[in-house]
């Protein structure tokens, strides 16, 4: 037998793989590493436990060692100007346009989806809170409304409407976010609540006659941990509600305060003239879809931005909602604890979800094709309600919903469920 030796040097090396793939040709990801990929979103999980608590946003560890360096600061320094906003009660001069754009967004998208609902038809479970995009509603057994188990969890669907696809919680309206940030029991009826998306554009710069606020020109004190505005007002509170106008351009300066009101009005300019053409009709379906798809996500991204500044808060078991820096002490949660809390709600960081809920629904390829199956469930994708009604009314997908609405899974036929693993 001829044994043929190799030398050291071949024997240690190790293959180089690059020369067997090309730089064009797609290497598949071994299974339960997919999700590496930033740009990859798989299926949302199902709703949590009711008894659950909502996970922290920012770690427990993180919170406890803020409120002890801010306990600290006023030992060394009882009395103090605050000097950054909008915690010293002014506002945040570059989120003042991003606000106007928020709101503007929001108009827009109600608008487009207002006119889709009366073309796509949309269902809405009787019992409980599932959505489906569609001519027939799905056969997913899900619902876990009352006398769910006596139906095998079958949904019984009805015509739904067009804030049960944009759906935004609720939130109390203040007038002075920050000398009077908390709202009690007693005054519960009195204060108007808004959608909280409205809120938090107010409390960032938008002026509305039918909700006023205060717009301050001076920083207020911390004085051991409470809010002293130190400001006289020359005038009564019904006159500076209507002067916020003049208010800003001491708050922004000259130069900040005529780029704002340029700003501004070329904003408002361009709602008017949107508004003037949806008044006027437009025909083409696909456009309608692309714009309100558009203004969805620029309605996402400016709500993300004027979220890092100005403060969200959300109850840790309901889906209850407060913009400002404290929440309200109306007692009006039913969750579960309630009755350790007296009724209170338990308040944490709000993320985006709760704020503008996007309300997964099931992706339906064919819209004319049979209604979706229980028993394929695990091969059907999902998408927010906005996305998949703007997809089926022409829309192209967008990049970031291709994973989640799994567009590369082909789901087997009825009658071959029993033959696929």
């Amino acid at each position: 037998m001829n044994i043929i030796l190799k030398p050291q040097h071949l024997l240690s090396k190790k293959p180089n793989l690059t020369h067997f793939f090309s730089s064009k040709t797609p290497i598949p990801l071994p299974y339960g590493t997919e999700t590496n990929d930033p740009s990859y979103k798989d299926v949302p999980k199902p709703v949590r436990d009711k008894s659950e608590r909502k996970p922290y946003v920012t770690p427990m560890k993180m919170l406890i060692k803020r409120a002890k360096e801010e306990k600290e600061a006023r030992k060394l320094q009882p009395c103090r100007m605050l000097e950054n906003p909008p915690d010293n009660g002014l506002l945040v001069p570059q989120l003042v346009p991003v606000a106007y754009q928020v709101y503007e967004a929001r108009e827009v998208l109600l608008s487009g989806v207002s006119k889709l609902v009366k073309v796509i038809p949309v269902q809405k479970c009787r019992f409980c809170h599932e959505l489906h995009i569609g001519h027939v509603g799905h056969e997913i057994r899900t619902c876990t409304g009352p006398g769910s188990g006596m139906r095998s969890s079958t949904h019984v669907w009805r015509k739904g409407r067009v804030h049960d696809v944009v759906f935004s919680p609720k939130s109390y309206h203040l007038y002075d976010r920050v000398g009077k940030p908390r709202v009690v029991h007693d005054e519960s009826r009195r204060v108007p609540r808004i959608p909280a998306i409205v809120e938090l554009c107010i409390q960032a710069g938008v002026d509305l006659e039918k909700h006023p606020t205060k717009r301050r020109t001076k920083p207020v004190y911390s004085i051991e941990g409470r809010i002293v505005d130190f400001e006289q007002a020359k005038e009564n509170d019904e006159n500076e509600r209507n002067l916020h106008d003049e208010n800003l351009d001491p708050l922004m300066g000259s130069d900040l305060g005529t780029k704002f009101d340029e700003a501004r009005n070329f904003i408002l300019d361009k709602e008017t003239d949107q508004l003037e053409e949806s008044h006027e009709g437009v025909t083409d379906l696909r456009e309608i879809s692309i714009g309100t798809m558009e203004s969805w996500f620029k309605m996402i991204s400016g709500a993300k931005k004027i979220m890092e500044k100005y403060g969200v808060l959300t109850c840790g078991y309901c889906p209850e909602v407060q913009v400002g820096p404290k929440g309200h002490k109306v007692r009006m949660c039913k969750a579960t604890k309630h009755q350790h809390r007296d009724g209170l709600h338990a308040w944490q960081e709000a993320t985006i979800d709760d704020l503008v809920a996007p309300n997964y629904v099931w992706h339906v390829r064919d819209t004319n094709g049979l209604p979706l199956d229980n028993k394929l469930k695990r091969y059907y994708g999902k998408a927010p309600a906005v996305v998949e009604l703007c997809v089926q009314a022409g829309a192209p997908v967008p990049d970031q919903y291709r994973s989640m609405m799994r567009l590369d899974v082909v789901p087997p036929d009825r009658d071959e469920v029993d033959l696929v693993a």
